[in-house]
């Protein structure tokens, strides 16, 4: 019954998804030949757009359903199946084109092509965003209902059911909790069946009661997933692993597939692929446009450190970036010459006596920062992202501040998450880190540019700023 249910409802998806398809490609068609917008120059033969819908009709159907496409998504995200959309509309259209070109007696219009393509991609996306904003509203109603059964250890297992329960919109209903350290929280007892025998459970699963099984184990049990195979035997039910990896996963951690082989990755960089090549175009164009703007004022102020002060306009020193590479990083100079001769490699306190008169009115601006757009331009720094270190200093960091490597997971910034929030300079290395870690977690190019912004209109002066 579940199948059948199952089937209904990829059929539906795939017939709908056919019609915005051809409504995609008769609509682009209309638009070209039809609406008076486009010069009607370009020769057409009506027959040749009714074989290309044929084929695009058979060709969308069997990419989507040869991904499996319409599979349940009780448990993925809305990303995904449009990342899985626009994979395999890409696909199709590769073939749709690859076709085109050996039936050369098929001519069509790249303008019709191309308006299908885009329109195809947002009405079948908004259509499946509507369907499942149905679902997930008959779901919270008590229909489409999936029965869960929860095995494991009492404290996973408790948090796992109060999730299930928080999340009526996925339409999964707990059936029973096998706790498998022979204990039942207090909490659970009147939210879940507890399943005291192995033998019960057996039934349970085996006269089709149970649709999915969600197994929580911390990490040092996992060898008990076997067993609980065994316990289940041949029955035809959906299993899920929940490991406890909160202490492992320190960074974006996330499931990748290789060679049909699962692989969690428990710490990683969030500008990897196009995320990176977003985070790059952001920092060249904007970091180009700056420079330029603040060109006449980086030559005053290198002026005015001459005139100043005895030794050079920039201050080069090595800091730590991606990866825990080190780069030579330039600031405008705004200590006495050899200020560090004597002193090492130690941040600078709050009325140190080796800056400047000007270099303290340039820092207070951050306007000695403003050099390190060369940085950004080269590729060795960014625009945002947490701010750099010496590396004698990250040496004596890393041993007292847990996980402060991590920082360098990403490009150092300009500016960053941290900076904004008053974490600037000589104050919590703990505080500091938190935000960091907060901001690659969570990275998106909108949250780049509000820093940017906070930066540009409010950043520059702060009561947290110490000489650095």
């Amino acid at each position: 019954m579940l199948k059948k249910h199952n089937q209904f409802f990829k059929s539906l998806l795939l017939i709908s998804d056919l019609v915005f398809v051809s409504i995609a490609w008769w609509l682009g068609y209309a638009l070209r030949f039809h609406s008076g917008l486009f010069s009607p120059a370009e020769r057409f033969v009506p027959r040749h757009y009714l074989i290309a819908w044929l084929m695009i009709l058979v060709l969308w159907a069997a990419v989507f359903q040869g991904s499996d496409f319409y599979r349940p998504r009780r448990l993925s995200t809305r990303r995904r199946e449009t990342l899985e959309l626009l994979r395999g509309s890409a696909i199709a259209l590769l073939l749709f084109l690859a076709a085109l070109f050996l039936l050369r007696e098929i001519v069509l219009s790249r303008l019709v092509v191309t308006i299908f393509w885009f329109g195809s991609l947002l009405l079948v996306s908004l259509s499946h965003h509507v369907f499942r904003a149905g679902l997930r509203f008959a779901r919270r109603r008590g229909y489409n209902l999936r029965h869960v059964l929860v095995i494991g250890t009492a404290p996973l297992a408790s948090a796992l059911l109060d999730r299930l329960s928080s999340y009526k919109r996925l339409g999964l209903r707990v059936a029973g909790v096998h706790w498998l350290d022979g204990g039942t929280p207090a909490a659970a007892r009147a939210s879940a069946q507890t399943i005291v025998s192995v033998e019960e459970l057996a039934r349970l699963v085996g006269r089709g009661a149970i649709d999915q099984i969600f197994v929580a184990l911390p990490l040092e049990q996992a060898a008990r997933l076997r067993e609980i195979q065994e316990w289940l035997g041949d029955a035809p039910v959906t299993l899920h692993f929940v490991p406890d990896l909160g202490e492992l996963a320190t960074l974006r951690g996330s499931l990748e597939e290789f060679d049909g082989m699962q692989i969690i990755s428990l710490q990683s960089s969030p500008l990897a692929g196009w995320n990176g090549f977003l985070k790059r175009a952001l920092d060249l164009g904007i970091g180009l446009l700056a420079l330029l703007i603040f060109a006449p004022v980086m030559a005053l102020i290198a002026l005015a450190i001459k005139a100043t002060s005895r030794g050079p306009v920039f201050y080069r020193q090595e800091r730590m970036g991606l990866d825990g590479r080190r780069f030579v990083m330039f600031k405008f100079r705004s200590m006495v010459e050899d200020a560090e001769k004597y002193t090492g490699p130690v941040w600078a306190a709050e009325d140190d006596p080796r800056v400047t008169a000007l270099g303290r009115w340039l820092r207070a601006l951050s306007l000695d920062e403003l050099p390190q757009l060369i940085n950004v331009l080269r590729g060795e720094m960014s625009l945002v992202g947490p701010r750099p270190e010496r590396p004698p200093l990250i040496e004596e960091f890393r041993k007292s501040v847990p996980k402060y490597m991590l920082r360098h997971k990403v490009k150092a910034g300009m500016t960053g998450w941290a900076q904004i929030h008053g974490w600037r300079g000589n104050t919590s290395l703990s505080h500091r880190l938190q935000y960091d870690l907060d901001y690659i977690e969570h990275w998106s190019l909108a949250r780049d540019i509000k820093i940017l912004a906070v930066t540009l209109f409010g950043g520059f002066r702060d009561r947290h700023a110490r000489p650095l």
